[in-house]
């Protein structure tokens, strides 16, 4: 169990992000980034594309922490709201019949209707 530990400890699982400040930031968020501001996605011009995807960690952890953020900020946004409202059920039920259709897509593939026998 101490390996483990270390293990976690040296790889920053577990940990604040080394940019997070509680003194400036206040009280931790983990579906805020604390790293230096940059220009979003959605903002960025095709021809400037390949400089901003080399600005971005292809770290594993890099990226598990930025599916963690999208969780946390989904679940912000949609669960943990005060007045929620039907969004979240209806995006559950969306996911289970698109996870219910996709594996069941083999079988359902040959069952082809001709019109005529």
């Amino acid at each position: 169990p101490l390996r483990m530990e270390s293990l976690f400890k040296s790889l920053g699982i577990g940990e604040y992000p080394a940019e997070y400040n509680a003194k400036v930031h206040g009280p931790f968020n983990p579906a805020r980034y604390y790293g230096k501001p940059d220009t979003p996605l959605n903002q960025v011009k095709l021809r400037d594309l390949p400089n901003w995807l080399s600005r971005r960690s292809l770290h594993p952890l890099s990226i598990g922490r930025a599916i963690q953020r999208g969780y946390h900020g989904h679940r912000n946004k949609y669960v943990h709201c005060r007045r929620a409202g039907p969004a979240g059920v209806y995006q559950f039920l969306f996911f289970a019949v698109g996870f219910y259709w996709l594996a069941l897509y083999k079988e359902e593939q040959h069952d082809v209707h001709y019109k005529y026998h």
